[in-house]
């Protein structure tokens, strides 16, 4: 049972949370302890509305999975986990993250709000509409870095939040490319939304997002606002790893048949984990140390 329980509310998912804690480091203020545990307090309460998500997108998509031949064997549809008992989940992860939010303070509460039922919108209609449901999923890690800033109570970065929304977007669409390429036929059986994909239009979606994200991270690396807010002009230390990680993942997405799961590629690919792991150091040693 407490299995099937953790594999329903998808802990491994968390990860993405961890981007509540990008307007903490980049305001300057990870030295503050007070800021520091409100940012992590953050990070926990999304962990439980971001479980909330995946247990109603289960209740909801109930009867499709059932007749699905791979999802039938998530906990719900397999019978492992009752409907009765993941509405009680639902329910009891909704109110203690919402309920925990509202202590935070109330900025950081309504974004919490917003978070979940724009996700909950998202499982019954957006995730339908073709392009609009990449967009959707950009958006909801948009509302996540939105909610680190207003957690910590710093002005929410222009530059963090379209870096944060374009960076989605290529994770969504090398996804979307992942899961059609890979499952051919079977795709819309998978998901109804690839029959309205191909991969060449994903090439060219993904193409454009790909220079985006590059050419909006060096203005923002080089940008003399930036450089007079943070104290310093050596942010352009961090875009080789940027770079990198860009054609890393492009090259597990054509070449190794990789980024159906970023969190998983994360976690299991070797070079994106340490370039990661560079990354995030040079930032704290740029807006810290230097």
């Amino acid at each position: 049972m407490f299995r099937s329980v953790l594999r329903l509310i998808r802990p491994t998912q968390w990860l993405k949370n961890g981007l509540l804690l990008a307007p903490l480091i980049f305001a300057g203020v990870a030295t503050d302890v007070h800021r520091v545990e409100l940012a992590f307090l953050g990070v926990a309460l999304f962990c439980l509305l971001s479980s909330a998500v995946y247990v109603f997108n289960d209740l909801f998509d109930l009867k499709q999975d059932l007749q699905h031949p791979l999802k039938r064997n998530r906990p719900l549809p397999a019978g492992e986990i009752s409907r009765t008992t993941a509405i009680i989940l639902l329910v009891l992860l909704t109110l203690v993250g919402l309920g925990a939010a509202f202590f935070v303070n109330m900025s950081f509460f309504w974004i919490s709000v917003a978070f979940v039922l724009f996700n909950f919108l998202y499982s019954i209609w957006l995730k339908h509409v073709v392009i609009v449901d990449v967009m959707s999923i950009a958006i909801s890690f948009v509302l996540r870095a939105y909610a680190g800033a207003l957690a910590v109570d710093v002005p929410a970065s222009k530059w963090l939040l379209i870096n944060t929304l374009l960076l989605a977007l290529f994770l969504g669409f090398g996804k979307r490319r992942h899961e059609l390429v890979l499952l051919e036929e079977g795709a819309t059986a998978h998901r109804k939304i690839l029959d309205k994909y191909s991969p060449y239009l994903l090439d060219q979606l993904t193409g454009v997002v790909t220079a985006s994200v590059v050419v909006m991270y060096m203005l923002y690396s080089f940008s003399p606002e930036v450089s007079t807010k943070l104290g310093t002009q050596n942010l352009f230390l961090t875009i080789p790893f940027v770079v990198y990680g860009i054609f890393r993942y492009l090259y597990l997405i054509h070449k190794e048949d990789q980024g159906g799961s970023p969190t998983r590629v994360l976690i299991s690919d070797k070079p994106i984990l340490m370039t990661v792991v560079f990354w995030i150091l040079t930032v704290i040693i740029v807006l810290y140390v230097l």
